[in-house]
C-alpha cells in the first residue's frame, strides 16, 4: 500500500534491491531463507522470532531518491512481489517521464513527495457521506470555494494540475454544479472554480509525459489533471455530472422530470441513476422506471432447451432478463402481468430456483440466485403496489397477435409482451413485418405498449382538454395536415385527417416544450395507417421523448448532434467520400431530412417502412448503418459531384429506386419522384438486400458507441447554440444602447450567470418560468425580483438603506407586461438610462419610479406622499457620495422650492383657500431626515397639492450640485470588474454589500467625475 513518504537513513543495510531506475529503487527485506543473506539475514530472523508478529515489518518496499541526494524515503511496502510490483508499474508509468522534466531536485522532491502524500491517504476515500472524512471533505469544499450549503460535494479526488509546464498537486472536487481544484505547496496557492455548464470539451489524453490525463475546456481556457488513482472513475463521474449541466442548458422536458428526482448527493446517487438509464435503455422502458436491482442467474429456455447465463434486473413494473452472450436472449415481464411467483423445487442440477407464471399461462424459471428469498419478498412486494395500482382486469389477451405467418415463431418463443426476443426474432424483422402486425409489434419493440398499458384513459383526457384550443402549435399543424402522406388515400377523407388532427395536437398539449415540429405529420400519419389512434399517440411519445430525444423540439439539437455523429462515422467508415461530402455539405441535408422523418420522406413509401420496422426493434444505431449503406453504394458517383445539388440528387434517384416486393400495397409515387424529371432509368434496390448489407458493413456500429459520441458532441453543440444566442442578443440591443460590444456580452454573462444561480439553489419562481428555448432568443433567459436584487449593484442609484426598495420600484417599471419577470433586452435598456442618458432621461426615470401605478406621467399627478417617497429616495442615493453634505444642502433647497410650487399650484385649483388636509394611504414617514423643516407632516397631506415633471426638472437646474451629481458619467468597466471578482469569489451578497465590498486589489467602486 502506500505511505506517507517517510525517511530512511540507511537505505540497503538490511534490503537487497530487485529492481532500480534513476529515481526509485524496489528492495526486498533480507530473511534467514536469502542464499546471500549472510549475517544480516541472521540477524533479521532472529528479531522475527523474539519480537511479536506485530512489529515485523512488511517483505517489500519501494523507496524514492533524487539525483542530488543521499537521503531516501519510503514511499510504499507491500506483502507480496505481486502487490509491490503493482505500485511499481504505477510509478514508471505515470511519474518517471514527468520527473525527467524538472531542472532541480529541490522542486521534483516537494512535487513526488506531495503527490505520493495525498495518494496513501487517497486510499481509503469514498465518497460515502456517512465517513468522517467526506463530512471534513465537504465542509472544507465549502470554505476553501465559498459555496453555499446547498452546494452538494459529489466526490473529491487527490490529482495534479499542470499549470503552463509546472504540476501542481492538490484537490479536486466535484460537485453537482461545479468543477473545482485546490492546491497549497511552497506557499503557492491554485485555486479555481469551473462551472459545468460553461465547459465546452471533457476528453482522456495520453502523451509520453503524461499517460493518463483529463482535458478540461472552456471557451476561455484548457486544463489539463492528471495522477489519478483510479482514472476511469473519475472521468466516468465527470461525463455524468457534464451531462446534467447539458441538459439543464437545454432546458427540455427531461432535464424538468429530473429535478422532481431526490435530490443527488454522492457518487452513489449519480451511480444508480446512470444505471437506471442504461436498464431502461436495454429493455425500452418508460423513462420513470427506475433499477431497484440485478444479480447473476440462469433462464430456462425452452425453445432450446437449454439454460442461458445472463442478469436478471428487477424494478417496480419490470422483471427483465438479458443474456451475457449478447443477442442470444432477452426477456421483458411486465409485473401487471405476472399471476404467480414462488420458490421451484430446488436441487444440485438447478440451485435456488424461481418461477415466474403469467396470465397468458408462460412460465419462466430462473436458477443460481445468490439470495432466493430476498429477491422473492422483493418481487412480491412490488406484485402488491402494482395490483393495488391496476384494480381493473386489463383486457390484453384479445390483442394477442393471430397472423398465420408467425403463428410458428409465437407458438415456440411465446408472443406479447413476454415474448423470447432472439437472433430468430431479429431475423424476421430484417425480412419486413406483415402489415396486420406491424402496429402491435412497432408497440411492442418500441417499448410504448408499456407506456399505454400504465396509463389508461390518459390519451382520451388530453384530446378532451385539448379540443378547441388554439395556439401557434395547432397553427403550424392545421397548416401541414394536407402534406402529410397527400398520396395516400387515407388521407384524403376527413376521417384520416381528423385522427392525425387529434394526435399531433394532444401530443402538443402533453409536451408543449416540443408542441409540434415538422416532420412529426409525416411519422405520425405512418403509424396511424397501421395503429389505433391511441396507439400511435403512444408511438409518438416513445419516439420523441426516448428514442430520438432532442431531435423534436424548436432547435433540433438531437438532430444537430446526430449530424456529428454521422460525421464521425462517415470519416471512420468511408474515408474516401469524407473529404468530398463535407466540401459539398452534403451532411447537414442528410441529417435534417433523413434522420428526421426515417427515410420516410426520401424513400418510396411501401420500402421506408421496413425501415421503420427495423428502428423500433434495434434503435437510432439503424438510421446511421442505413445511411452509411445509402452513401458507400454511391461513393463514385458522389466524387464526381461538382456541387451540393449534383450531389442531393444522386442520392434522390438512389433512394426513388429502392423497392419492396414482397409489399401487398399498390406502389405510390413518391413525392420526391415526381419533382425529378429522370431521363435514365435507374436500376431498383431491394430494401432487404439493402438492409443486410447495411448489417454486413457496419453492423459493427453499437449502441453504445453512438450514446459515447453524442455525448461528446453535445457538449460542442449546446454550447455553439448558447454561443449564438449570444451573438443575436448582443447584436440586437446594441441598436438601443450606448454600451460597447465587450460591455453588453459581459453583462450578458452576469445576467445568465444570475440566473444559473437561481436554477442551483432555488429562487422565488421556477427555472421553467424563466427560461424557455421555445421563445425568442431575447426571452429565453429572464429573472425575477430577488435576482434583480442580485445585479442591482451595476446600477449606478444603488446604495444606501433604500436601496433594495429603489431596486423593486425599478423592477416594476422595466417589467412591462406585469408577468414579474424581466428580459435582458429590458434590464439593460434601464441600466443604459443611467450610464448614458442625460440629466433630463435621468429625472424623468427618476419622477416614473415614483409615480403611483395609474397615474400618467404628463399632468400635475405627483401628489405629496409621493413627493415624501421620492425626496427619501434622495437622501439614500447620497448616503454614500463624497459631497454628502453639498448634495443635502442643494436637495433641501430644490425641496423649499417646490413645495412653494406646489403651495402656489393649490391656490388656483382651491380659489377658496380651504385646507383640504387628508392622510394619504400608502405614504412613507421620512425618520430622521437631513432635510429639516421643509417637507410637510406625512400624517396630514393636502391631497389638492401637485408638482409636475416639468416644475421637478426646472428647480434641479438651480442646484449646480445636482446637476453635477446626475451629469457625471458612470465608470461601468469598474462596476463590470467589481461584479465579475464577486462571482468568481462565490460571494452572493445583497445589493448594499455588493456596493460596498471591492474586488481584491481595487481600491473601490469609483466613478470619474
Amino acid at each position: 500500500m502506500w505511505l506517507n513518504p517517510a525517511e530512511v537513513r540507511l537505505p540497503c543495510a538490511l534490503w537487497a534491491t530487485e529492481r532500480a531506475n534513476p529515481y526509485f529503487v524496489l528492495q526486498k527485506r533480507r530473511g534467514p531463507r536469502d542464499r546471500d543473506g549472510g549475517l544480516a539475514g541472521l540477524l533479521i530472523g532472529t528479531l522475527d522470532a523474539v519480537l511479536a508478529s506485530g512489529a515485523r515489518v512488511a517483505p517489500y518496499r519501494i523507496l524514492y531518491q533524487s539525483p542530488d541526494s543521499l537521503t531516501c524515503w519510503t514511499v510504499a511496502h507491500g506483502a507480496s512481489y505481486g502487490e509491490i510490483t503493482k505500485h511499481w508499474e504505477w510509478l514508471e508509468h505515470n511519474l518517471l517521464e514527468t520527473l525527467s522534466t524538472f531542472e532541480n531536485g529541490r522542486d521534483m522532491n516537494t512535487f513526488v513527495r506531495g503527490v505520493l502524500a495525498e495518494s496513501s491517504q487517497n486510499c481509503g476515500v469514498r465518497e460515502d457521506g456517512d465517513t468522517d472524512k467526506f463530512k471534513e471533505a465537504t465542509s472544507q469544499f465549502h470554505r476553501l470555494f465559498d459555496m453555499p450549503e446547498e452546494e452538494k460535494l459529489v466526490s473529491y479526488y487527490s490529482c495534479s494540475y499542470w499549470n503552463s509546464k509546472v504540476p501542481r498537486q492538490g484537490w479536486l472536487y466535484l460537485s453537482i454544479n461545479h468543477l473545482c481544484f485546490y492546491s497549497f505547496l511552497l506557499r503557492k496557492e491554485d485555486e479555481m472554480v469551473i462551472q459545468w455548464a460553461d465547459i465546452t470539451q471533457l476528453e482522456r489524453n495520453a502523451t509520453v509525459i503524461l499517460p493518463d490525463s483529463i482535458k478540461v475546456s472552456t471557451r476561455a481556457k484548457e486544463y489539463i489533471f492528471s495522477f489519478f488513482l483510479n482514472i476511469n472513475e473519475t472521468f466516468k463521474l465527470m461525463k455524468q455530472l457534464a451531462n446534467i449541466a447539458m441538459s439543464q442548458l437545454l432546458d427540455n422536458k427531461t432535464f424538468e422530470q429530473d429535478l422532481s428526482l431526490p435530490e443527488l448527493k454522492s457518487k452513489m446517487d449519480l451511480d444508480a441513476r446512470a444505471k437506471s438509464e442504461r436498464y431502461r435503455s436495454l429493455f425500452r422502458l418508460p423513462k420513470d422506471e427506475k433499477l431497484d436491482g440485478h444479480t447473476d442467474c440462469t433462464l430456462w429456455t425452452p425453445f432450446s432447451k437449454k439454460h442461458v447465463v445472463g442478469q436478471l434486473f428487477v424494478s417496480k413494473n419490470y422483471i427483465c432478463f438479458s443474456s451475457k452472450e449478447e443477442a442470444q436472449c432477452s426477456l421483458v415481464i411486465p409485473l401487471r402481468e405476472v399471476t404467480v411467483v414462488e420458490k421451484a423445487d430446488s436441487s444440485s442440477v438447478l440451485p435456488s430456483p424461481l418461477s415466474i407464471s403469467t396470465k397468458n399461462r408462460m412460465t419462466f424459471l430462473f436458477a443460481y440466485l445468490k439470495d432466493q428469498d430476498f429477491l422473492l419478498r422483493r418481487i412480491s412486494g412490488f406484485l402488491q403496489e402494482t395490483a393495488s395500482r391496476n384494480c381493473y382486469e386489463e383486457d390484453m389477451a384479445k390483442e394477442i397477435l393471430k397472423e398465420k405467418a408467425w403463428r410458428n415463431h409465437f407458438a415456440e418463443y411465446g408472443h406479447g409482451v413476454c415474448m423470447y426476443r432472439t437472433e430468430k426474432t431479429k431475423e424476421l424483422v430484417l425480412k419486413g413485418i406483415p402489415d396486420s402486425m406491424r402496429g402491435e409489434l412497432w408497440l411492442l419493440f418500441s417499448g410504448a405498449i408499456n407506456e399505454m398499458a400504465t396509463h389508461p384513459g390518459y390519451y382520451e383526457e388530453l384530446v378532451m382538454k385539448s379540443m378547441g384550443r388554439c395556439s401557434l402549435a395547432t397553427e403550424e399543424i392545421e397548416r401541414d395536415l394536407h402534406r402529410s402522406l397527400p398520396e395516400h388515400p387515407a388521407f384524403q377523407n376527413e376521417m384520416g385527417m381528423g385522427a392525425l388532427r387529434r394526435v399531433l395536437t394532444a401530443y402538443a398539449f402533453r409536451n408543449p416544450s416540443i408542441g409540434y415540429c415538422q416532420a412529426m405529420n409525416i411519422v405520425t400519419s405512418v403509424m396511424l395507417l397501421y395503429a389505433k389512434e391511441e396507439e400511435a399517440f403512444w408511438l409518438l411519445v416513445a419516439l420523441c421523448e426516448r428514442m430520438l430525444p432532442d431531435y423534436y423540439n424548436t432547435r433540433v439539437v438531437g438532430a444537430l448532434v446526430d449530424q456529428g455523429v454521422f460525421e464521425e462515422l462517415a470519416r471512420e467508415h468511408v474515408p474516401q467520400l469524407y473529404d468530398c461530402m463535407q466540401d459539398l455539405g452534403v451532411i447537414t441535408t442528410i441529417s435534417l431530412s433523413w434522420f428526421l422523418t426515417l427515410f420516410l420522406s426520401v424513400m418510396p413509401f411501401e420500402s421506408a417502412v421496413v425501415v421503420v420496422d427495423c428502428f423500433f426493434y434495434e434503435g437510432v444505431k439503424v438510421i446511421f448503418q442505413l445511411a452509411l449503406s445509402v452513401v458507400d453504394a454511391n461513393v463514385d458517383k458522389l466524387l464526381k459531384c461538382k456541387d451540393d445539388g449534383e450531389a442531393m440528387t444522386v442520392l434522390g434517384r438512389y433512394l426513388d429506386s429502392i423497392c419492396n416486393r414482397d409489399s401487398t400495397l399498390p406502389p405510390m409515387p413518391h413525392l420526391h419522384s415526381l419533382l425529378i424529371d429522370d431521363k435514365e432509368s435507374y436500376p431498383e434496390v431491394d430494401i432487404f438486400k439493402l438492409v443486410h448489407s447495411s448489417y454486413e458493413k457496419f453492423g459493427a456500429i453499437s449502441a453504445d458507441t453512438i450514446e459515447q459520441m453524442r455525448f461528446k458532441l453535445k457538449l460542442r453543440v449546446i454550447q455553439t447554440i448558447e454561443d449564438t444566442t449570444k451573438r443575436n442578443v448582443v447584436r440586437t440591443v446594441l441598436n438601443e444602447t450606448a454600451f460597447s460590444t465587450e460591455q453588453v456580452e459581459e453583462l450578458y454573462g452576469l445576467f445568465k450567470a444570475e440566473h444559473l444561480t437561481s436554477c442551483y439553489w432555488g429562487g422565488s419562481s421556477s427555472p421553467m418560468e424563466r427560461h424557455d428555448p421555445s421563445l425568442p432568443y431575447m426571452d429565453q433567459y429572464r429573472i425575477d425580483l430577488e435576482q434583480f436584487k442580485g445585479l442591482f449593484s451595476l446600477f449606478p442609484w444603488a446604495g444606501g438603506d433604500h436601496s433594495d426598495t429603489l431596486a423593486l420600484r425599478f423592477f416594476r417599471h422595466l417589467d412591462r407586461n406585469g408577468d414579474n419577470l424581466i428580459n435582458f433586452r429590458e434590464f439593460i435598456i434601464g441600466l443604459s438610462v443611467l450610464c448614458h442618458g442625460d440629466l433630463t432621461d435621468k429625472l424623468r426615470l427618476l419622477y416614473k419610479l415614483h409615480v403611483w401605478p395609474g397615474n400618467s406621467l404628463f399632468g400635475c399627478v405627483f401628489h405629496q406622499a409621493q413627493f415624501i417617497e421620492l425626496c427619501k429616495t434622495l437622501y439614500n442615493m447620497f448616503s454614500e457620495d463624497p459631497r454628502e453634505q453639498e448634495l443635502y444642502h442643494a436637495a433641501a433647497t430644490v425641496t423649499s422650492l417646490l413645495l412653494e410650487m406646489g403651495e402656489v399650484g393649490k391656490l388656483f385649483c382651491n380659489p377658496t383657500g380651504m385646507n383640504m388636509g387628508v392622510t394619504e394611504e400608502g405614504s412613507v414617514g421620512l425618520g430622521d431626515s437631513h432635510f429639516g423643516d421643509s417637507l410637510p407632516n406625512p400624517d396630514c397631506l393636502d391631497k389638492d397639492w401637485t408638482i409636475s415633471f416639468d416644475q421637478l426638472l426646472a428647480s434641479v437646474l438651480t442646484e449646480a450640485a445636482l446637476v453635477h451629481y446626475f451629469e457625471k458619467p458612470v465608470d461601468m468597466a469598474a462596476r463590470l470588474a467589481m461584479a465579475k471578482g464577486m462571482r468568481k469569489l462565490g460571494s452572493f451578497l445583497s445589493s448594499t454589500e455588493y456596493e460596498a465590498a471591492p474586488p481584491p486589489g481595487s481600491p473601490g467602486l469609483s466613478e470619474s467625475t
